[in-house]
C-alpha cells in the first residue's frame, strides 16, 4: 500500500465507525415529543452498498403496512437508510420497518409527552456516579445531530450554567450533584429545534477507606429460655484488614459457657467487606441474663460498638378479669351506640336529607330542561262533597309549595288557556313536569282525570322521566279502583293528609312531601304564618 493511500484508508475506517455509532440497533426505542428524532439502519449485507437496491420504509398501522414514501407527512423525511422526524409527535408511536431487498429490520417506537414542569424527561435520564475529588466530565456530544447543531448549551437542574465549555470538566465536589442537560439547537427548513440529553450525576464518597459500621440496632434485646443454647450474630461493613471482635469478659472472669466463633469476610459488589462473627452461649443460665455482650468493629478511622442483652422470655399469661370485663362493657356500649345511630338515621332520614339539601344548596332543577316542578292531578268536579279536596289542590298546595318553598306547580284550570286540545295539552304539561302529584279520593277515577293518571304512569314506569307522589286526602280503604301498575311504585311515596296534624309547615306531611319533591334552593317567605288556615268546610 502506498503512503498516500493510508490517510484515505484511515478516513474510511473513521466514517464506518461513526456511521455504526449512529445506527439504531435497539428494537424498543423511546423518544420525547417535540424533539427531532431518527431511525437509522446499518447492515453488513453486500446489498447495503448497492444504490440500485430499492429501499422501503413502512409503518405498521391497524389496517396494515403503510408505505411512508407514499403517505409520509412533511415532518417525516426518508434519507435512504435514515428515517427522520422533524419533530416526532405522540401519534408517531408504533412499529416501523426497513426493507432493502431481502434485508429487513423492525423497531418499536414509543413517543412520550414532554414534561411540563421540567426541562428534561425522567424516563430518558442517564445516571452516572462519580467519586468525590475524581474527574467529573459531562460530554455534550450527539453522534447524529452534532454536525447539524448551531450551538450547544449546558443546564444544571434546568438553570443555564455560566461555564459552558464542552466537554464540561472539573474535579467532583458534593455540590456538583444534580441533573445536567445538554441542549443542541438545530435549524431545519427555517425552524429552530432542540434535542436534549440529560445526565443524573451522583457524587459518592471515597470508597478507598471506610469507617466500620455494624449492622442493626445499637442495642439488641434477645429473648432466651434458661437451659437452652443461643447464637448471637454480629455483622459489619468494613475494610479488608479492619478488626471485629466480641467483648464478653466480666470483672471476675469470663463465663465458661460463652464461646466466640471465627470471623468470616465476604467482598461486596461495591468493593467493601462484609464481616460476620458469632457468639455461642451454651445452656443459658441466670448469670448470662441482663449482661451486655458487646461486638466491636474498629480501624484507624473510627470505632463502632453494638450490645446484645439477654432477657428471659416471659410465658403467656391470661388476661386479668377486670381487663376482660372492661373490654366487654366498652364493646357493648359501642354496639348500642352504633345501633342507636342507625335507628336515628332511619327514623329521621327525611329530616337529614332536607338538612343536607339546605346546607349544600343543592338544586336538581337547573339542567333538566323542564318547566314545572310538579303537575297536580285532582278531582275537578266542584260538587259540595268534594269542596275540601278541590280547595286543597288549587289553594293549599300552591300556597305552601309555591309561595313558601319556591316550587312551581302546574294546575290545569289555572295554567291552561281554555279552547285547546285537552288530552294533548295534559300530556305535554306532564312531560314538562318533574313530579306528578295525585290528590287521591274515592271519586278520583272519574273520566276527566283518568288520562292524567295514565299519562303520568307511562312517564314514570316506561319513560322513567317523572316520579309520582300520591296524597291520600281522604281515607281510601280500597285501592283496587286504581290501575294495577301503581303497585310498582314504592309504598313510602303515598302521603296521608291529616287536617289536624298537617297544618304546620314543619309537620311530618310537608316534610315528607318536600323530601319527595326535587331538591331546590328555597328562600321561605318570612311574612307568612307558620300555620296554614283551616280548610273551609263546604
Amino acid at each position: 500500500m502506498h503512503c498516500r493511500e493510508i490517510p484515505l484508508t484511515v478516513w474510511v475506517l473513521m466514517f464506518i465507525s461513526t456511521s455504526e455509532e449512529t445506527c439504531t440497533s435497539r428494537l424498543h426505542i423511546t423518544a420525547v415529543e417535540g424533539e427531532p428524532f431518527y431511525l437509522k439502519y446499518c447492515s453488513s449485507s453486500p446489498e447495503h452498498g448497492k444504490k440500485t437496491t430499492t429501499i422501503k420504509w413502512y409503518k405498521n398501522e391497524s389496517h396494515g403496512l403503510v408505505d411512508l414514501s407514499l403517505h409520509s407527512s412533511p415532518r417525516i423525511l426518508l434519507r435512504d437508510y435514515v428515517l427522520e422526524f422533524w419533530p416526532v409527535e405522540l401519534n408517531d408511536s408504533g412499529s416501523y420497518s426497513f426493507q432493502m431487498g431481502n434485508d429487513t429490520h423492525d423497531w418499536k417506537l414509543n413517543v412520550i409527552p414532554r414534561s411540563t414542569h421540567s426541562c428534561f424527561t425522567e424516563k430518558l435520564v442517564m445516571s452516572k456516579a462519580v467519586e468525590v475529588k475524581k474527574s467529573l466530565q459531562i460530554p455534550c456530544e450527539h453522534n447524529y445531530y452534532q454536525q447539524l447543531a448551531n450551538r450547544t448549551v449546558l443546564y444544571k437542574n434546568c438553570e443555564k450554567m455560566e461555564n459552558n465549555q464542552n466537554p464540561f470538566l472539573k474535579n467532583a465536589e458534593f455540590k456538583d450533584q444534580g441533573y445536567y442537560t445538554c441542549v443542541f439547537f438545530l435549524h431545519h427548513n427555517g425552524k429552530l429545534f432542540n434535542v436534549t440529553k440529560t445526565f443524573n450525576i451522583t457524587i459518592v464518597g471515597d470508597h478507598s477507606n471506610i469507617i466500620p459500621a455494624l449492622l442493626g440496632p445499637k442495642i439488641d434485646e434477645v429473648k432466651v429460655e434458661l437451659g437452652k443454647d443461643i447464637q448471637l450474630n454480629c455483622s459489619a461493613l468494613l475494610n479488608e484488614k479492619d478488626l471485629i471482635y466480641w467483648n464478653t469478659r466480666r470483672k471476675n472472669g469470663k463465663d465458661p459457657n460463652v464461646h466466640e466463633g471465627e470471623v468470616t469476610r465476604v467482598r461486596t459488589s461495591e468493593g467493601k467487606w462484609l464481616a460476620s462473627t458469632i457468639l455461642r452461649i451454651e445452656n443459658v443460665n441466670i448469670r448470662n441474663l441482663n449482661f451486655s455482650y458487646n461486638c466491636t468493629a474498629v480501624n484507624e478511622g473510627g470505632i463502632d460498638t453494638k450490645s446484645f442483652l439477654l432477657l428471659l422470655k416471659e410465658d403467656m399469661v391470661d388476661i386479668p378479669g377486670h381487663v376482660f370485663t372492661r373490654g366487654m362493657i366498652v364493646a357493648v356500649v359501642i354496639s348500642v351506640m352504633v345501633v342507636c345511630l342507625v335507628t336515628m338515621g332511619v327514623i329521621y332520614r327525611v329530616d337529614l336529607v332536607l338538612f343536607y339539601r339546605h346546607f349544600m344548596g343543592r338544586d336538581e332543577t337547573l339542567t333538566d330542561g323542564k318547566t314545572y316542578d310538579a303537575f297536580v292531578s285532582y278531582l275537578k268536579e266542584c260538587q259540595p262533597e268534594h269542596g275540601e279536596e278541590h280547595t286543597f289542590a288549587v289553594e293549599t298546595l300552591p300556597r305552601v309549595l309555591e309561595k313558601h318553598f319556591g316550587y312551581k306547580l302546574c294546575i290545569f284550570e289555572r295554567d291552561v288557556v281554555p279552547g285547546g286540545a285537552v288530552v294533548d295539552e295534559i300530556h305535554s304539561l306532564i312531560e314538562k313536569s318533574r313530579r306528578l302529584i295525585i290528590v287521591l279520593s274515592k271519586s278520583y277515577m272519574s273520566s276527566e282525570v283518568r288520562y292524567e293518571l295514565e299519562s303520568g304512569l307511562h312517564e314514570a314506569l316506561v319513560e322513567r322521566k317523572i316520579k309520582i307522589i300520591l296524597i291520600e286526602f281522604t281515607p281510601v280503604g280500597d285501592f283496587r279502583f286504581l290501575p294495577q301498575s301503581l303497585k310498582l311504585l314504592k309504598s313510602h311515596r303515598v302521603l296521608k293528609w291529616k287536617a289536624d296534624k298537617s297544618l304546620s309547615y314543619n309537620s311530618r306531611f310537608w316534610k315528607n312531601l318536600l323530601y319527595l319533591m326535587p331538591a331546590k334552593a328555597v328562600k321561605p317567605c318570612r311574612d307568612e304564618s307558620e300555620v296554614l288556615p283551616v280548610l273551609l268546610k263546604s
